[in-house]
């Protein structure tokens, strides 16, 4: 089946607190009326994992802050020891099975939501490459340079359309009390910066009522669809 055949495959993107899992639910309820559809999440679910640990008893404090300290050091000029890396690169390995497994569905006959999508422009937790500042000599050198020929793989399979839901940092501590706020704010600052390889992105603000923020995504898609279409008949007759 080739690129242009495919059925559709959209995005939703956001920081933490945006809505993304609530807003792709609805989503999904409403595209299969028109053709069965899926959701994929392409999240690599580290954060969800190092919470897990948080609230174990006894050593969980003590974990997560050593995990957090190790995290933020990989993401500094001298990047991750060999250990970090090899941790940092297996959770990009989860998410590169997560997209093998959507592009399976997708070839199958589904249209699919995408909650999270894997990019380039931006490393770090945005579903950007982990290992962006690993040194590139040796064991750590060879994962990094792997990691990145994947994401490109990957990012290659560009989205029919990204719907960006934009929240503050205040809203989405909010709604995310557990995350630290830390984290929160680097993703609601990278959030506006993603590109996904010139993909049509529309802005929502999910701040909005969830109808009004379900309104627009709809309105979006529809639009996208009729384009989407109207391509596939002008390939047709030429």
């Amino acid at each position: 089946m080739s690129r242009h055949s495919l059925p559709p495959l959209i995005a939703v993107v956001g920081c933490d607190g945006s809505g993304k899992s609530t807003v792709t639910e609805a989503l999904r309820l409403w595209m299969n009326e028109r053709q069965p559809t899926q959701i994929c999440h392409l999240g690599k679910q580290s954060g969800n994992i190092g919470r897990r640990i948080a609230r174990l008893p006894l050593l969980g404090g003590k974990l997560d802050k050593s995990i957090h300290a190790k995290a933020q050091k990989a993401q500094t000029d001298k990047g991750p020891g060999l250990g970090a890396a090899l941790v940092i690169y297996l959770f990009s390995m989860r998410r590169v099975l997560r997209f093998a497994r959507m592009m399976k569905l997708r070839e199958a006959g589904n249209a699919i939501i995408g909650d999270r999508f894997p990019q380039l422009g931006v490393p770090g937790p945005m579903d950007g490459l982990g290992l962006a500042t690993a040194r590139q000599d040796g064991i750590v050198g060879w994962l990094a340079r792997a990691e990145r020929r994947r994401y490109a793989a990957m990012v290659a399979n560009r989205p029919d359309l990204v719907l960006r839901l934009n929240v503050s940092l205040d809203v989405a501590m909010a709604r995310k009390p557990d995350h630290r706020a830390s984290s929160l704010a680097r993703k609601v600052a990278d959030v506006p910066r993603l590109t996904f390889e010139g993909a049509p992105i529309v802005e929502i603000d999910a701040e909005l009522p969830l109808a009004e923020v379900l309104a627009q995504a709809k309105a979006a898609i529809a639009h996208r669809l009729v384009e989407i279409a109207g391509d596939a008949a002008d390939r047709k007759a030429a």
